[in-house]
């Protein structure tokens, strides 16, 4: 009898190098970018940002925007994460390139999620 269990996948849980590379989309269900990487809290082990990128042509000179992960949500229907942004509000907001990579600092998660309208929040 073959094992038919996914092993980097249940109903709840994801391993980590198939997040990277999910396409993600506004709710009309624009392509914004894909998800890049995310930032893990090491003491909490819960996901703080998902890292999307952004324009370019093949990664190259594509920008990096942290957006808080309780703002996606995995759509099984489009195979992403929708996030409730347009894109005018990605072209203003708080971004990198892969050389300029911030520290993330609560002085940075501050102002990522204060963008977003959303309170940092306090470990």
């Amino acid at each position: 009898m073959a094992d038919t269990v996914e092993r980097d996948e249940t109903r709840n849980l994801i391993a980590s190098d198939k997040v990277e590379g999910t396409a993600v989309y506004n709710p009309e269900g624009e392509r914004l970018g894909t998800v890049r990487n995310f930032m893990v809290d090491k003491r909490s082990g819960k996901a703080d940002y998902a890292v999307l990128e952004f324009g370019g042509l093949f990664g190259l000179g594509s920008d990096h925007y942290p957006i808080p992960w309780e703002m996606l949500t995995y759509d099984t229907d489009k195979g992403g994460y929708v996030v409730s942004i347009t894109k005018d509000q990605l072209n203003s907001a708080p971004r990198y390139r892969d050389s300029d990579t911030p520290e993330y600092t609560d002085d940075y998660g501050r102002t990522v999620y204060g963008y977003y309208g959303l309170s940092y929040p306090l470990l």
